[in-house]
């Protein structure tokens, strides 16, 4: 029993010196927010690339860092948007795209360059090449830069409505203290996904010491059994019902249980994923980059998978 706590020290390390940085920086949001998720994201997209080559594939590194930072900008649409309107108040205005066609043409530019860079490339199957290059922009990239999505949805895309049921009608309710009230709402719901999603992971590793006796899915990863996974799934589901009681007033009790479900399976879904992923290209961890932990790709394989999940749910239903 002792071997396996082995790796609980630098594990507890790391989380001591690494969640509260990014839990404050997920409060804050804005370009500080952008900029943690895409280093998220360009680490994890260098290791994804690892296993491609692995599989004797080879990516095309660079317009695939360019394309995924274009998408996560794309979701930074309104703080973009407003940044460049005032340099052109005074000149008659300018016509800038909304963020669904920001989104579309970036990754209609990405594809294209891809391909027409593969055409003159030679080095190699363009299946493998192309197919690994746009897999992993699409998977990391586009599934990552929803949590930046997230974050954004807070701002002034956050339903007037349902803003001011929470503000008196008094002089307070200004535009400057709704926004402020739900940017910070926007802050709490992505600290409250990123420890839904820790204490998944820790109520699994407890619980399946623990307790595991049946095998989640030996085939892809031989340690994980179905008691961990139900630990894990109510470690997120009490979770967020307490970010809701607490941090959350915007969301009903239902939609809370429903968010906290989503990722106590479909983050769990995302591990096993990226564990099929090394089991095929051979590895035992995308790196050795964070003590205890392995890679980036590994510590952040849930929210990559959870993330677009999230941001359609709280779009398109709870925002609605």
């Amino acid at each position: 029993m002792p071997n396996k706590f082995a790796n609980l020290a630098p594990r507890v390390t790391v989380a001591v010196i690494g969640i509260p940085m990014m839990l404050y920086i997920s409060y804050l949001g804005g370009l500080l927010f952008v900029l943690m998720v895409l280093g998220i994201g360009i680490a994890s997209l260098l290791e994804f690339f690892t296993l491609a080559k692995a599989k004797g594939a080879n990516p095309q590194t660079i317009p695939a860092l360019l394309g995924l930072s274009a998408l996560h900008l794309a979701f930074f649409h309104e703080q973009i948007q407003n940044f460049i309107l005032p340099f052109f108040a005074d000149r008659g205005g300018i016509s800038l795209l909304m963020k669904l066609q920001l989104f579309l043409t970036v990754e209609f530019l990405f594809l294209t360059i891809v391909l027409l860079i593969e055409l003159f490339r030679n080095k190699g199957s363009i299946f493998l090449n192309a197919g690994f290059t746009i897999f992993g922009v699409m998977y990391v990239g586009v599934f990552l830069a929803a949590l930046t999505g997230i974050r954004e949805l807070f701002g002034a895309e956050f339903p007037y409505s349902m803003a001011v049921q929470f503000i008196p009608e008094t002089s307070m309710r200004t535009d400057e203290n709704i926004h402020a009230m739900t940017y910070a709402w926007g802050g709490w719901t992505v600290i409250s996904i990123f420890v839904s999603i820790w204490m998944c992971d820790t109520a699994a590793y407890f619980g399946g010491l623990s307790m595991g006796k049946h095998k989640l899915f030996p085939r892809v990863s031989p340690n994980k059994s179905w008691e961990g996974a139900v630990w894990g799934f109510f470690g997120a589901m009490v979770t967020m019902i307490a970010f809701h009681h607490y941090f959350l007033p915007y969301l009903q009790f239902h939609q809370a249980l429903i968010i906290g479900g989503m990722i106590g399976i479909f983050g769990q879904t995302g591990d096993l994923i990226e564990s099929l992923m090394k089991r095929d290209a051979g590895v035992k961890d995308s790196s050795n980059l964070i003590p205890g932990h392995g890679g980036v790709f590994d510590r952040f394989d849930s929210l990559i998978f959870v993330a677009p999940i999230l941001y359609l749910y709280i779009d398109f239903v709870v925002l609605s």
